[in-house]
């Protein structure tokens, strides 16, 4: 923590995966830039499924080599339908191998991936850590000054908000958002189980919502289970023994005997998206710019892409001589970012709303959509494709970190 009145190109508010990776994408590509973040244990035992291109992102960060160790393969996909209704779907089956990709991405828990993260981030000499958190931000025409709790503050010529759903940074840009409860809650836990998942995720849609068991090494898997509020609840208040046996049940005993892992979670699921991804030298990347259910594993992979795009825009406007805050640029984010998540929004709330609707014919057309998807080939692969990625989105994960490596940090 050296110079707090120092003027930095870029500032990044918030320590979450999102955050980091931003800050250490960014400081890669050239700009000198100041982290915001408070050093703490990460004590979430939650888990995020990272698809394709993250993988590929957090390679060109040098991240992923300090990790994959202590990440569980995902081969094979499973959707099974459990809602017991008069018309169900078929189980639909994505394998990797069926598009020519050895895995389609890797589950590894938060902490492990924050924990490499944070090493990445602590080598880079183009960054400068502050311990600490914003207590206000404030847009100028030409700088943004930022005042830490502390008593400390600092200047940059763009502010990026990675400081979660409760943004100071995205009040600080007079963004708006749109909210919409689901009336649902997902309750997460890790469990120990008698049989090997052999790298299969199996998703089982219930008439309140999906649960997900998600592999982790070993014969451990992450369970994301979505359901009613009351009845998750009820199910957070459940001893170990029994939440074991109702995870049990839940699989279909598919992993055989389950063991509840210390440490759960749970929280209420709601759709967030801005009305606008940046303003006043200010933008937002992660759950400031958008939130999501934990459906299809989109959420962080989400942030990852923001992060990547976030990096580009600097990179390319400090190569032209630009003001990486101005509102050209900004702009640019913004068109970069906002089909990427509003189309993934639309389709993640859509089989969300499809999956919990109790209209007869909306049943049939899921059901008759996923049959589609599980027996005709060329549709099933192109779900897969669009799965990990958009594929009309331009990659520049890989370039826009690695074309101005900061080689000092070697």
């Amino acid at each position: 923590m050296s110079d707090h009145s120092s003027i930095h190109d870029v500032a990044v508010v918030g320590g979450g995966p999102a955050g980091l990776a931003a800050a250490i994408a960014i400081a890669q590509s050239g700009a000198k830039v100041a982290l915001i973040a408070r050093r703490s244990a990460y004590a979430d035992n939650r888990t995020t499924a990272l698809l394709g291109e993250s993988i590929d992102f957090l390679e060109a960060l040098e991240v992923w080599p300090r990790c994959m160790d202590q990440a569980a393969a995902l081969r094979v996909m499973r959707l099974v339908d459990d809602t017991g209704r008069l018309i169900r779907a078929p189980e639909v089956r994505f394998s990797c191998d069926e598009i020519g990709l050895d895995v389609f991405g890797y589950n590894i828990e938060n902490r492990v991936l924050v924990s490499a993260l944070e090493e990445r981030n602590s080598a880079l000499t183009s960054l400068t850590r502050f311990d600490d958190e914003a207590a206000s931000i404030e847009a100028q025409d030409d700088i943004v000054s930022v005042q830490l709790v502390n008593g400390g503050a600092l200047s940059a010529r763009l502010v990026v908000g990675a400081d979660g759903r409760h943004s100071l940074c995205r009040e600080a840009a007079a963004i708006t958002v749109q909210r919409r409860e689901l009336y649902q809650a997902a309750l997460t836990f890790n469990v120990g189980h008698a049989r090997p998942h052999q790298n299969i995720s199996t998703e089982f849609h219930t008439p309140q919502g999906p649960c997900v068991f998600v592999p982790l090494p070993g014969n451990r898997s992450s369970v994301v289970w979505v359901s009613e509020p009351k009845e998750s609840d009820r199910l957070m208040a459940l001893s170990d023994e029994e939440l074991s046996d109702a995870a049990e049940v839940r699989s279909h005993s598919i992993l055989g005997k389950m063991q509840v892992e210390p440490g759960r979670n749970r929280f209420p699921l709601a759709i967030e998206h801005p009305r606008q991804f940046a303003n006043t030298r200010i933008a937002l990347v992660g759950e400031a710019a958008h939130v999501l259910p934990p459906i299809g594993a989109q959420g962080l992979n989400m942030g990852l892409r923001d992060a990547a795009d976030m990096a580009e825009a600097v990179r390319n406007a400090l190569a032209a001589g630009e003001d990486p805050g101005s509102s050209s640029v900004l702009s640019r984010y913004a068109s970069a970012r906002r089909p990427d998540v509003m189309s993934r929004t639309f389709a993640i709330d859509i089989a969300n709303r499809s999956l919990l609707s109790a209209f007869l014919p909306m049943q049939s057309l899921r059901a008759a959509g996923l049959h589609l998807i599980g027996s005709f080939g060329p549709l099933r692969r192109l779900a897969m494709r669009e799965g990990l990625a958009p594929s009309w989105r331009p990659s520049p994960s890989a370039h826009a970190v690695t074309a101005t490596r900061d080689v000092r940090s070697e």
